[in-house]
C-alpha cells in the first residue's frame, strides 16, 4: 500500500517513459501487435491524467525510435495510423486540461500529413502550461548529439563544450529527465536521451505498457521520492 503523494515531496520535474511491451502485451493475448500499439495509447491517455493530477511538469514518451524502421511495414504503418488518429482526436482534451505538445526528433521522414496534424497540434496547445507532453518520434539519442555537434560545427565552432551541446540537442528548451521509467522489465535505455540521463534516476517495473496507470506511476513516484540525488557528491 502506498501512501499519498503530495506535492511537497521530493517529486522529479521531468519524467522520461520507454513505453516498452505493446507487442508482447498482444502476443500473450494471442492478438495482433498493432492491437498492443493501440492499447498503449490508452495507457498514454491515463499517465497523462495521472501525471496531471501529480503535479508533474513534463513527460517524454519514447514513442518511436530511429530503430523502429526494422520492423515490419504493416506495423509501422499501424504506428503511423494511431499517431495520425491521435493528434486529430486530443485537440480538445489537450485544450480542456492544459496539455502542451511538443516533440524531438526528425519528423521529416515521416507521411506529411502525419506531420502537419502534428504540427497543428503543437500550435493549438503551444500556450498550454499545465503539463509539456514531449514526444521521441523518429528519435534517437546518438543521432541527437551528432545533429548538435554538426550544428555546432556549421556555426563556425572550433571548441565545444557541455553547454554547446545541451544547448542544440531537441530538448535545449526542456530540462533534463530527473526520472527514467522503462516499462516490461527490460533494464536497459535503448537509445533514449543518453546524453539528458546522464544523472537520471532509473526505474524498470515489470508491468507491460498498455497496462500501466495511476497505481503503478504512484508506486514510481513513491519510489523516486526516497531516493537521493547526489550528482556524484556526498550527501
Amino acid at each position: 500500500m502506498f501512501k499519498k503523494i503530495k506535492l511537497s515531496d521530493n517529486l522529479p520535474k521531468h519524467i522520461g517513459i520507454i513505453m516498452d511491451g505493446n507487442g508482447r502485451w498482444a502476443t500473450k493475448r494471442g492478438l495482433p501487435r498493432n492491437l498492443g500499439h493501440k492499447e498503449g495509447v490508452n495507457a498514454v491517455d491515463r499517465t497523462i491524467d495521472a501525471l496531471i493530477k501529480f503535479n508533474i511538469k513534463v513527460v517524454t514518451f519514447f514513442a518511436f525510435s530511429t530503430e523502429n524502421w526494422k520492423r515490419s511495414k504493416q506495423e509501422i504503418d499501424g504506428i503511423f495510423d494511431l499517431l495520425r488518429n491521435y493528434f486529430i482526436n486530443q485537440k480538445e482534451e489537450f485544450l480542456l486540461k492544459g496539455v502542451k505538445l511538443m516533440s524531438i526528433g526528425d519528423v521529416d521522414k515521416f507521411p506529411k500529413d502525419l506531420v502537419d496534424e502534428l504540427r497543428n497540434l503543437q500550435e493549438k496547445t503551444k500556450n498550454n502550461d499545465k503539463l509539456i507532453v514531449n514526444l521521441a518520434i523518429n528519435y534517437g539519442g546518438k543521432d541527437d548529439i551528432v545533429r548538435a555537434v554538426n550544428n555546432l560545427i556549421a556555426e563556425g565552432k572550433t571548441e565545444i563544450t557541455k553547454e554547446d551541446i545541451s544547448s542544440h540537442l531537441y530538448t535545449a528548451d526542456l530540462p533534463d529527465p530527473d526520472f527514467v521509467i522503462r516499462t516490461s522489465g527490460e533494464e536497459r535505455i535503448s537509445n533514449f536521451m543518453i546524453y539528458q540521463m546522464a544523472y537520471s534516476e532509473l526505474y524498470f517495473p515489470k508491468v507491460l505498457w498498455p497496462d500501466f496507470g495511476e497505481k503503478d506511476l504512484l508506486k514510481a513516484l513513491e519510489i523516486y521520492s526516497k531516493r537521493e540525488r547526489r550528482y556524484g557528491g556526498i550527501k
